[in-house]
C-alpha cells in the first residue's frame, strides 16, 4: 500500500488549508452543510446499529464499525468540518494563511455543521427510523442527548480533547493514503476508537442532542426511555434547548484545543524543528 511521509503529510494538509481559507462563502456554507448531514448519518446509523444490544462493550463496537461512514464521506468525497479544520493551525503558524481567515473558516464552518446536522435530525425524526423496536430506539435517543446535556465542563472539555486527538489523527491518516482502499482504513480505525471510548465530537453532539429533543416530543419515545433504558422524569427534565450549551460549549473548547495541540506539535516536529537545524 503506498503512503506518503510523514513530512509530506503535514504539506499537504498546509496545502489544503490554504485552499479552505480562501473558500468563497457560499461554497464554504455548503461544504460546511455537507459534512454535518454526513456525520449526523453516521450517528443515525451507529444508534440504529446499536440501541437494542444490552452489553455494553458489544453495543460500543456496534455503534464505532458503523459510525465512521460520516468522515468518511467527507474524506473521499468532500465538505468542511470544524474539529478536523482545527489543523489549519499549522498552515497558520507556518504564515501561509492569516489567523483572521483560519477563524472566518472555523466560525462558519461551526455553523454551517449545526444546520447539517438539523437537516438530518428533522428528516430522521419524520422517517419513522425512530419507531424501531417498538419506539425503543426513539428511547434510546432521548437517554443519549439526556446523558450529554449532563456532563461537568471538565468532562466536556477533557472528552472533546480526546476525542479531537483522534479524529485530527484520522483526518492526516486518511491524507498519508495515496489510494481509497488505504484512505478507507487509515480512516477508519481511529473514528472506530474515539466511538468506543465515548469521547465527545461536537459535531456528533449537533445530531445526537437535538434529535434526542425532537424525541422528547414523542410519548412512545418517553415512555421507552424511561422503562428501557431508566431514563428519570427529573433526568428528563434536564433535556432542554438552553440545556444544550452545557454541553457544546465545553465540548467545543475541548474539541478545539485537542485539534490545536495535535497541530501544534506535528508542526514542530516536521517543520519548525526542521527550519531550526537550518
Amino acid at each position: 500500500m503506498q503512503m506518503h511521509s510523514p513530512k509530506e503529510i503535514i504539506d499537504i494538509n498546509m496545502s489544503s488549508a490554504v485552499n479552505k481559507a480562501n473558500l468563497r462563502l457560499r461554497k464554504m456554507i455548503v461544504l460546511g452543510i455537507l459534512a454535518g448531514m454526513f456525520i449526523a448519518l453516521g450517528g443515525v446509523s451507529s444508534q440504529t446499529a446499536s440501541h437494542a444490544i444490552t452489553n455494553v462493550s458489544l453495543a460500543k463496537i456496534a455503534a464505532g464499525t458503523v459510525f465512521p461512514i460520516g468522515l468518511l464521506m467527507i474524506v473521499l468525497v468532500g465538505g468542511e468540518l470544524f474539529t478536523g479544520n482545527c489543523l489549519m493551525i499549522m498552515a497558520t503558524l507556518d504564515k501561509q494563511i492569516r489567523v483572521r481567515r483560519f477563524l472566518r473558516n472555523l466560525f462558519v464552518v461551526f455553523f454551517s455543521n449545526v444546520i447539517g446536522a438539523l437537516i438530518i435530525a428533522l428528516l430522521v425524526f419524520f422517517s419513522g427510523n425512530l419507531d424501531l423496536s417498538g419506539g425503543a430506539l426513539g428511547g434510546y435517543t432521548i437517554s443519549v442527548a439526556v446523558e450529554k446535556v449532563s456532563h461537568s465542563t471538565i468532562r466536556g472539555i477533557t472528552s472533546g480533547f480526546l476525542c479531537n486527538l483522534f479524529v485530527c489523527m484520522a483526518v492526516l491518516k486518511g491524507a498519508a493514503a495515496k489510494e481509497v482502499a488505504g484512505k478507507i482504513q487509515a480512516t477508519w480505525f481511529p473514528i472506530f476508537a474515539f466511538v468506543i471510548c465515548g469521547f465527545e465530537h461536537i459535531v456528533a453532539n449537533m445530531y445526537f442532542i437535538p434529535i434526542g429533543l425532537l424525541a422528547k416530543t414523542n410519548p412512545l419515545y418517553v415512555q421507552q426511555a424511561e422503562t428501557v433504558y431508566n431514563v428519570t422524569a427529573e433526568k428528563l427534565a434536564t433535556l432542554t434547548v438552553p440545556n444544550i450549551l452545557n454541553n457544546f460549549i465545553p465540548v467545543t473548547i475541548g474539541n478545539v484545543l485537542g485539534g490545536l495541540f495535535i497541530g501544534l506539535m506535528l508542526y514542530f516536529v516536521n517543520v519548525h524543528a526542521d527550519k531550526i537545524t537550518e
